[in-house]
């Protein structure tokens, strides 16, 4: 048994050796492919929403139908494609008739660090070489806010859209706050579910400070700058007045800037009375006017299959198998600890 008990603890030793080396070897194989990443080694994804709907609703049919109900629906759809293939024919004729409307779908899950901003960049440059002004383009936009200049950039990229002319339309079917709230305003038609959390119209930051413990442990902390503000509060030393008034002149700044950009694309809405950090249901939010509708983004996607062709579009990378392995733990730690942060924050964007 003793004989045992030591070759199971050598086991989990060189076991915890290997996961080490993996760690390691994973993260220098994660740096050195990110930087020969290629902006070319991705690729778009495009789905057509309109022949998922129909082949759900063939599947459900199926299953559901007798035999000769089968038969009876399977000799109507032949006739109806038929109509439909005469009726195209026809209208091929008829250089007048427009075509039909293009709606394209693009997903956003915004983390502390909006880090989906460069997948979506790409997806909106993509998506404009083809969009005419008759289309639309619909982003279900999930997000509790984080860093004031990520979501800022992530709003611009929005932006583009509207600066050509084409319709932008956000769902929002769980949260768009505060940075979330930045992207989603500029939206042409604004949409959340009953329960979706809007707004949070401010600017928060918290640090710790650590200069008492510092001084009680008699350890010294010299911060040396070039430029009266070129730090104002910090972590480890001492605040003055002055440092803090300076920090929170700079908050309020940021906050007036939040209020000119929701006025700026909702103009409509009385920011004074929003402004506050405050958050609302989406059924609540129509009332203060920071959304146009009250509906899911599945309702409103597949009401619009009826009359437009709707493309949900995503650009995905494409990765070797080192890649893979090397991603894969450092997307780990990374994701952990991305996550964790987001976790904190979206606490603070709850009614609950």
């Amino acid at each position: 048994m003793e004989f045992l008990a030591d070759y199971g603890s050598f086991l989990l030793k060189v076991a915890t050796m290997v996961v080490a080396v993996l760690i390691v070897v994973g993260g220098m194989v994660a740096i050195g492919s990110r930087q020969r990443r290629d902006t070319s080694e991705g690729e778009l994804k495009i789905r057509k929403l309109n022949e998922e709907l129909e082949d759900h609703k063939e599947q459900l049919q199926n299953a559901l139908s007798t035999e000769a109900e089968l038969k009876a629906l399977e000799k109507q759809r032949r006739k109806e494609e038929k109509v439909k293939a005469k009726q195209e024919k026809k209208e091929a004729t008829r250089p007048e008739v427009q075509p039909r409307k293009r709606l394209f779908v693009l997903d956003f899950n915004g983390d502390i660090r909006a880090s989906d901003t460069e997948l979506l960049r790409r997806e909106i440059t993509a998506v404009l070489t083809m969009a005419g002004k008759d289309d639309e383009v619909v982003v279900r936009l999930e997000s509790g806010g984080g860093m004031v200049h990520s979501y800022g950039f992530a709003s611009s990229q929005l932006k583009r859209i509207r600066d050509k002319g084409i319709q932008l339309t956000v769902c929002i079917d769980h949260v768009a706050a505060s940075g979330g709230y930045m992207m989603a305003c500029i939206a042409d038609r604004l949409v959340a579910a009953p329960f979706a959390i809007i707004g949070s119209i401010g600017v928060v930051a918290q640090l710790p400070n650590f200069n008492r413990l510092l001084k009680k442990n008699d350890v010294d902390f010299e911060l040396f700058t070039a430029g009266e503000y070129k730090r104002t509060v910090t972590m480890f030393g001492e605040n003055t007045d002055k440092a803090r008034e300076k920090f929170q002149s700079d908050l309020e700044d940021t906050h007036d800037l939040f209020k000119n950009h929701v006025r700026q694309f909702r103009p409509r809405v009385d920011i004074e009375a929003v402004a506050t950090g405050d958050i609302w249901y989406g059924s609540q939010a129509i009332d203060h006017r920071l959304i146009d509708e009250v509906g899911t983004s599945d309702d409103y996607l597949v009401s619009a299959c009826d009359k437009a062709d709707v493309y949900t579009v995503s650009y995905e990378y494409r990765k070797t198998l080192q890649e893979r392995l090397g991603l894969a733990v450092q997307a780990g730690f990374e994701r952990a600890a991305t996550r964790l942060l987001t976790v904190f924050h979206n606490q603070m964007q709850s009614k609950g």
